[in-house]
């Protein structure tokens, strides 16, 4: 019963065994392919990350069941760029109808064009989360003129193309069907999947229905209308609005322009033999891309619509300083700067791709890293769930071998804690590290890290100043000096056991047991309501003792990372 429940929740295994069982009818004995598209007309972020997981996932358990399954990533860089970020001088204004491949980099950029520039930062997460495809360019694809033939058919044929859009024209536009809670501008990109979804389709003008688009050999730029096309000849003619450049010339010969975005998508599922491609949530409205391509993938280019599951928004919780200084929601490469790739990897594998989460860049972060290690210790034990297992499974590893790990993954926010207080300072932070377990101490950081560099860099980035921990230089005389009697036992109590109890485990002992003790109760007693009270206010008298405010890290390891002299000069009333 327990496997059974299991194989329900687990979402991956689902998929896998419909798209193998796919392939097998469509073409058998074939490689199986799964699909991604990704615009880089902006920064590539983590709702979009999902575009690409979610086929890795599913691709993944396909290799892992001994089949060959390969991941196609189409760079939709042949894209038109449409519009000038946050962020970005004004002058990028007149770039706009070019494609991305033809836009100048970012200023201060290494690379030679837009979308080379943002298609980068994405190649390398996507290298650190371990996740194996085949890129194509799209510019590459058309400019070589690997879709010739896919075009002039398109065109032959564009009477019937424009049949089946006409039934969608008068119909809710996508978007329209509410789905979930109103969204920013960023989710609703990160929603769009791939290729442009807000693209028109070609609609009619005065010489009739055109499904290709192309880039002006003057200007560069797609604010082209085709005037004439003759299906003998492919003698092609347009004008251009942005510059008033004519050309006529034969469309078995030219390279420069596209399909429009709703006949070019279905073009690639044919192409390419596409058995599973998710979509955002966009493409389940009336007129979609997703649901139009189904209608013209058939009939037009003699090829099926990929199994399709629509994904939902990926949120964020908390982003610092990350929105206002980048102009957006924070990308893979900013999520990797602060967690682990198997982490980040979890939190994709346990979601159905229909089921919205969070990415935590607040203190959330600490909480999602206490939930994985309390997963991997049950997979380390035995007693985790068939569904979790997988979840595991599928976060650390590949079917082509497991990710880097950390040697000794300390808690994330212990690790958070002590960078905090030491700012980083590597022998202070070893000295900590070492007395958390005496028994067992830390040698060296590269034990703890990578954790402990992602830890650092979200203290770093993602704590503000006023959150940070600055520890006293000198002791509070003041208050010190007001200090009621029983205040001054509980000081003198903890003092007398700090050497017995210099570790992590003994300093919680410690620091929980002191107003127990004063109260004439076993160290180890049970707390009530009013030990509780009185717990809370000894730790606010330590925390304003040592770091002058009313909370702070975790005592036990605020006291380690202080270190015992130093808590014998701050406390000694």
């Amino acid at each position: 019963m327990a496997q059974a429940q299991s194989t329900e929740a687990d979402w991956v295994s689902r998929f896998a065994d419909e798209v193998i069982a796919e392939g097998e009818r469509r073409a058998p004995g074939k490689p199986i392919v799964v699909a991604s598209g990704l615009s880089p007309s902006g920064p590539i972020h983590l709702g979009n990350l999902r575009e690409v997981m979610t086929p890795h996932l599913v691709a993944d358990e396909i290799r892992r069941r001994g089949h060959e399954c390969h991941h196609v990533l189409s760079w939709d860089d042949y894209d038109r760029y449409r519009k000038v970020p946050a962020g970005v001088d004004p002058s990028w204004a007149e770039h706009i109808g070019k494609p991305l491949t033809a836009v100048p980099a970012p200023p201060g950029s290494p690379y030679g064009s837009w979308a080379e520039h943002f298609k980068a930062a994405m190649i390398e997460a996507l290298d650190e989360l371990g996740i194996e495809y085949r890129g194509i360019s799209q510019t590459e694809q058309y400019t070589s003129g690997a879709y010739r033939e896919q075009i002039l058919h398109a065109m032959k044929h564009r009477g019937d193309i424009d049949a089946i859009l006409a039934q969608y024209r008068t119909k809710a536009k996508p978007g329209a069907k509410k789905q979930q809670k109103p969204v920013d501008e960023a989710e609703l990109e990160a929603a769009e999947g791939s290729g442009a979804a807000a693209e028109d389709d070609g609609s009619a003008g005065d010489a009739g229905y055109f499904p290709y688009k192309p880039y002006c050999t003057a200007c560069n730029k797609d604010l082209t209308t085709v005037t004439a096309y003759d299906d003998e000849t492919t003698e092609l003619a347009y004008t251009c609005t942005a510059c008033g450049h004519a050309e006529t010339a034969l469309l078995k010969e030219f390279d420069h322009g596209k399909l429009v975005w709703k006949v070019d998508w279905p073009m690639r599922w044919a192409y390419e033999g596409v058995i599973f491609e998710p979509s955002g949530v966009d493409h389940s409205s009336p007129g979609s891309s997703f649901q139009v391509g189904g209608q013209i993938v058939g009939p037009i280019f003699g090829g099926e619509q990929p199994i399709g599951p629509m994904y939902a928004f990926v949120g964020i919780s908390g982003m610092a300083k990350m929105s206002s200084s980048k102009g957006g929601v924070p990308t893979p490469g900013d999520a990797l700067q602060i967690m682990e790739a198997p982490l980040l990897r979890w939190l994709y594998a346990r979601r159905r791709p229909n089921q919205s989460f969070k990415i935590a860049f607040d203190q959330e972060i600490q909480r999602l890293y206490d939930e994985w290690d309390k997963l991997c210790g049950k997979v380390a034990d035995g007693t985790v769930l068939p569904a979790d297992a997988a979840a595991h499974s599928r976060a650390v590893r590949t079917a082509a071998g497991d990710l880097p790990a950390t040697p000794r993954p300390l808690p994330y926010r212990t690790l958070a804690s002590v960078v905090d207080i030491t700012a980083g300072h590597d022998e202070q932070t070893l000295r900590i590290l070492s007395d958390l377990d005496p028994e067992n101490p830390v040698t060296s950081l590269e034990e703890t890290r990578p954790r402990l560099d992602k830890a650092e860099h979200w203290i770093n980035t993602q704590v503000p100043a006023e959150s940070r921990t600055v520890v006293r230089t000198e002791p509070d005389h003041e208050t010190l000096a007001g200090l009621d009697e029983q205040s001054r036992a509980s000081l003198r109590l903890l003092l007398d056991g700090l050497d017995e109890h210099w570790s992590l485990d003994g300093l919680t002992t410690l620091v929980y047991g002191v107003p127990k003790v004063l109260a004439g109760l076993e160290p180890d007693a049970k707390p009530t309501p009013e030990l509780k009270v009185a717990q809370r206010e000894f730790f606010a008298l330590l925390y304003q003792l040592l770091v002058g405010r009313d909370t702070g890290p975790r005592l036990p390891t605020l006291l380690l990372a202080v270190g015992a002299d130093r808590v014998r000069k701050l406390l000694a009333a």
